[in-house]
């Protein structure tokens, strides 16, 4: 199996939640996805995740969390990283470095927040403190077009969102093929997690946030904008910030260094 990939579930109240880990280091990664993973559960990615994230397979023991199952209604990201916390525990994971990926990173920010010694390092990438009106116009269309069951458009609007030059118009024609694919559309997932987007705010707390923590924007995001980028960094005390040009929010698949990036933070003492 690749990198020792394997695909995992947790029990939870009356309901899973799926898990992929891979990877021989002795030190623990999370990551955490973003608002994407609501519409299917995803329970046999562990092969492409591990080939996706490759570089860190040597030096880490990899865990992708995905939420739980089935949600509650008006569940939040600070209930969801709550759940990743109690997850840790049910594997025996004392701490981790977390990597949260927009609403990924929202979560990852409670869990530093509630659980602060369990957290090494921490990533925030292309994600924010608080909604704003460029998150909101984002999640309302989306909403909209979920509530048609319009899963085609939903992935081709958050292509022409998330990139930027020629990916762009390679992802466009992706994205609207894979839309296509709209069997087993958790739309309930998606709601539930779209409302948590949209409540987040986690600005008082983030003074509880004392780990080395690297947080990277795109200036051309046009998903959430790239000014909670720099409110993260002015309201972590022990954070670097690192802002991309020309990418906007997909910056994390499409810029050739930014796997590259991540991993020379968390391997640096």
């Amino acid at each position: 199996m690749f990198y020792k990939a394997s695909n995992g579930k947790i029990k939870i109240d009356n309901t899973f939640v799926n898990y992929l880990s891979f990877g021989s280091g002795k030190k623990n990664l999370i990551i955490i996805p973003g608002l994407g993973e609501s519409f299917k559960l995803f329970s046999k990615m562990a092969v492409p995740m591990a080939i996706t994230y490759k570089k860190f397979a040597k030096d880490f023991k990899v865990y992708v969390f995905f939420r739980r199952n089935d949600l509650k209604n008006n569940y939040t990201t600070c209930d969801m990283a709550n759940d990743i916390i109690s997850h840790m525990d049910e594997l025996g994971i004392k701490s981790a470095s977390i990597v949260g990926v927009s609403e990924g990173g929202m979560i990852a920010q409670y869990i530093a927040i509630n659980a602060p010694k369990r957290v090494d390092k921490l990533v925030l990438a292309v994600t924010v403190a608080r909604t704003n009106d460029i998150l909101n116009n984002s999640v309302d269309t989306w909403i909209e077009m979920a509530k048609k069951k319009d899963y085609k458009n939903i992935m081709i609007d958050t292509a022409k969102k998330s990139y930027t030059g020629k990916y762009l118009k390679k992802s466009v024609k992706l994205y609207g093929f894979l839309g296509k694919f709209n069997k087993n559309i958790r739309y309930d997932r998606f709601f539930i997690q779209a409302d948590a987007c949209k409540s987040h705010n986690s600005l008082s707390s983030l003074n509880i946030i004392s780990c080395p923590t690297l947080i990277i924007g795109a200036k051309e995001d046009r998903v959430l904008g790239f000014e909670g980028s720099i409110e993260l960094h002015e309201n972590i005390s022990n954070s670097k910030l690192y802002l991309y040009d020309g990418y906007s929010h997909g910056v994390y698949e499409q810029a050739k260094d930014f796997n590259n990036r991540v991993l020379k933070f968390l391997k640096n003492d």
